[in-house]
C-alpha cells in the first residue's frame, strides 16, 4: 500500500510538472534570479506560507511550523550559460539552460511546502525552506548564511538533494564524502614583451606559464598519496595575440578538488610556493585570484540513517545505494560544516538510457516523475526529525 504522503504529492503531480516547465523557460545566472524569485514566491503566497527574499542575492528563505528544533531543506534553482538543445516544447529560449536540473529542485522543493503546510498542524518544530541562487558559481549559500540564513530560527539539521540526468529512475545514491571540495584560483603572469626575434630583450610570461603548469601537475604525481583522492586541473592558459610577439601578459586558471581538509590545505600552500619559486626563477611577476574555495561536502552518518530510514518509509520502491561519493563541488558544504546534513543524488534518467546525458550538457532530459517523490522525500524526513528530535 502506498504510503498516504506520497499519495498527497503523486494527486500534486500535474501541478509540480507544469511549475518545473515554467521555471525551466525563465533560466537565470548566479545571485540575480528576479524572475524564478518571483515565480517562487507568488507560490508560496498562494499556499499562505512566510517567507523572506534576500534581495542581495536572490534567495528566498520560507518556514513552515513553529518553534521547537529547526530542519532546513535546500532547493537550489540557478541555471547555466548554455544553450539549449533539447528540442522540447517548454525549451528555454534565452541562452541560458537548466542542463543541471535546478528546475526539478525548485519545484520539488515547492511540492515540499505545499505539503508541510497541508500538515503543519502534526508538525514538532520548525522547517526551513531554502530555495538557493548561485550554486553553480559556489555563491549563494555562503551569502544567505551572511543573511543570517541558519538564525531566527537556528537551522539544527539539514537536507539537500540533486537529481540526475544519468542515473536510474528511483534510485538514490548516498555517503559519507558525498563531494570534495573546490579551491579555484587565476594566475596573472607578468613580463615583459618583445619582439620574438629579439626574446633576450624581453620577459616571456608564456615560458612561465608553461613551468607554472607542469610544476602544479607534479604535486599530483608525487607530492600526494594515491589514497588521499584530488585533482588540479588547469583549464585556461591564454597568452598573446601574435605568432611573433613575446607578450607582456599570461593568465593560468585552475581548479583543486579534494576530500581531506589536511590535504587540502597542503596543496593550497604548495600551489603557491611553486608560482612564487618558478616566478622568481625566470623573472616575472605574479599575482593570483582566488576564484573559489568551498570545503567538502561531509554528510553525518547519523543523520543520512535517519532520513534513509524515512526514505525507505515514504517510498519503499526507492533503492538507497551507498555510493555517492564525487569529486564534483557544492556549496551546500558550507550548510554541512555547520549542522549534521545529509545530501542525496536522485536518479532522474529517463526511461531511455540511449538518451542519458550528464550534468551541464546541452541535451540532457530528466525524468519529471522524479518530481512528486522528492517532495514526499522532503515532507517525511522533515517530519521525521522533528518528531523524533
Amino acid at each position: 500500500m502506498r504510503h498516504p504522503l506520497l499519495q498527497e504529492a503523486l494527486d500534486m503531480s500535474e501541478e509540480l510538472v507544469a511549475n518545473r516547465r515554467a521555471l525551466h523557460q525563465i533560466p537565470e545566472l548566479g545571485l540575480s534570479l528576479p524572475q524564478t524569485v518571483a515565480f517562487v514566491t507568488e507560490k508560496l503566497s498562494e499556499m499562505g506560507i512566510a517567507y523572506q527574499v534576500y534581495e542581495d542575492c536572490s534567495c528566498v528563505v520560507a518556514t513552515v511550523g513553529q518553534g521547537g528544533k529547526c530542519i532546513l531543506l535546500r532547493g537550489d534553482m540557478d541555471a547555466l550559460p548554455v544553450e539549449e538543445e533539447t528540442g522540447l516544447p517548454f525549451a528555454s529560449q534565452n541562452g541560458c539552460m537548466h542542463a543541471c536540473g535546478h528546475d526539478l529542485h525548485a519545484a520539488a522543493l515547492l511540492g515540499a511546502a505545499k505539503l508541510l503546510k497541508a500538515h503543519e498542524s502534526e508538525l514538532k518544530g520548525t522547517v526551513k525552506l531554502f530555495f538557493q541562487s548561485g550554486e553553480e558559481i559556489f555563491a549563494g549559500a555562503a551569502a544567505a548564511i551572511k543573511e543570517g540564513l541558519m538564525e531566527n530560527p537556528r537551522v539544527d539539521a539539514a537536507l539537500g538533494m540533486h537529481v540526475g540526468g544519468a542515473q536510474a529512475y528511483q534510485t538514490l545514491l548516498y555517503g559519507h564524502y558525498t563531494m570534495s571540495s573546490v579551491y579555484g584560483f587565476r594566475i596573472l603572469l607578468t613580463g615583459k614583451g618583445a619582439h620574438g626575434s629579439t626574446p633576450e630583450m624581453g620577459i616571456d610570461p608564456i615560458h612561465t606559464g608553461v613551468q607554472v603548469y607542469l610544476g602544479l601537475q607534479e604535486l599530483i604525481a608525487r607530492e600526494v598519496s594515491a589514497l588521499d583522492e584530488a585533482t588540479l586541473t588547469i583549464g585556461r592558459f591564454e597568452a598573446g595575440k601574435a605568432n611573433n610577439v613575446i607578450p607582456n601578459t599570461a593568465v593560468l586558471e585552475g581548479t583543486l578538488r579534494t576530500f581531506k581538509t589536511e590535504t587540502r590545505a597542503y596543496l593550497i600552500g604548495r600551489i603557491h610556493d611553486i608560482i612564487e619559486a618558478v616566478c622568481r626563477a625566470y623573472r616575472t611577476e605574479f599575482e593570483i585570484e582566488v576564484l573559489s574555495d568551498v570545503p567538502a561536502t561531509v554528510c553525518d552518518d547519523a543523520t543520512t540513517q535517519e532520513f534513509l530510514d524515512s526514505i525507505h518509509e515514504v517510498d519503499g520502491e526507492m533503492e538507497t545505494i551507498n555510493a555517492f561519493h564525487a569529486m564534483g563541488s557544492e556549496d551546500f558544504a558550507f550548510i554541512t560544516e555547520r549542522v549534521p546534513s545529509s545530501y542525496f543524488f536522485l536518479g532522474a534518467g529517463v526511461e531511455d538510457p540511449s538518451q542519458w546525458r550528464s550534468q551541464h550538457n546541452p541535451h540532457i532530459l530528466f525524468c519529471e516523475d522524479v518530481l512528486p517523490r522528492s517532495a514526499a522525500i522532503y515532507a517525511k524526513v522533515a517530519m521525521d526529525w522533528l518528531q523524533k528530535h
